[in-house]
């Protein structure tokens, strides 16, 4: 009780442990509530879940709501996915592809995500999930990071390709972007060339919560 009172004032690491994909994992209480943090950026509950929620609001409460199937490309804390249960009212399927079994272990302990009852996490690489799924999608929320950095197959044209293949007619894309370096409007360009205007329908918000920039598209056929 009284760490929940202090952490009022200031955040308070109650767990950290070295990882081998993210450097170091930290679950921190911080105005009476736990984050998952990595050495350098929020991976859960803090502002990444105001940066996916922005992307929901924009598709919209009752377009998600009449969705049937959901995939997540790193679920870390599972935020988005307690956001789209508990404020969005999603009850269909919520697939999540993680990697670092460490953190859905944390997600489990501290956030009760294995207590979803319509979200099933598998254990995997994203890029080789992608290459090999024969299902089908209403939406598709990529949210990848290596502590603040951003794995380069994340813009390659046949991850990209690949996804794009999944998604069904009038399903959406977000992607969560965050770049820190000079090569960051290369980098944008370069995702966006795989987004032709008569097949797709981008929306980018920039600078949300600072330093991430989100980007939802919506495929027309």
């Amino acid at each position: 009780m009284l760490k929940k009172i202090l952490s009022y004032f200031y955040p308070i690491t109650i767990y950290k442990e070295k990882s081998a994909l993210s450097d170091e994992l930290k679950i921190i209480l911080y105005n009476g509530n736990y984050l998952l943090d990595t050495t350098n950026t929020n991976y859960s509950y803090g502002s990444l879940q105001k940066v996916l929620k922005k992307g929901l609001l924009k598709i919209g409460k009752t377009q998600i709501k009449e969705m049937s199937e959901i995939l997540l490309l790193g679920v870390a804390g599972g935020s988005v996915v307690k956001t789209l249960v508990q404020e969005f009212e999603f009850k269909n399927s919520i697939t999540g592809i993680e990697l670092d079994a460490n953190i859905i272990r944390l997600a489990n302990k501290y956030f009760g995500l294995d207590k979803i009852t319509n979200f099933n996490c598998i254990l995997e690489n994203a890029e080789d999930f992608i290459a090999h799924s024969n299902q089908n999608f209403d939406l598709i929320i990529i949210d990848i990071f290596e502590d603040k950095n951003m794995p380069e197959f994340l813009f390659d044209e046949t991850f990209i390709s690949n996804y794009k293949k999944l998604l069904k007619p009038k399903g959406y894309i977000i992607f969560n972007f965050m770049w820190i370096g000079k090569e960051k409007a290369t980098k944008i360009q370069q995702y966006l060339s795989n987004f032709n205007e008569n097949d797709f329908i981008v929306t980018h918000f920039k600078n949300v919560e600072h330093y991430n920039d989100l980007f939802v598209i919506q495929k027309l056929n």
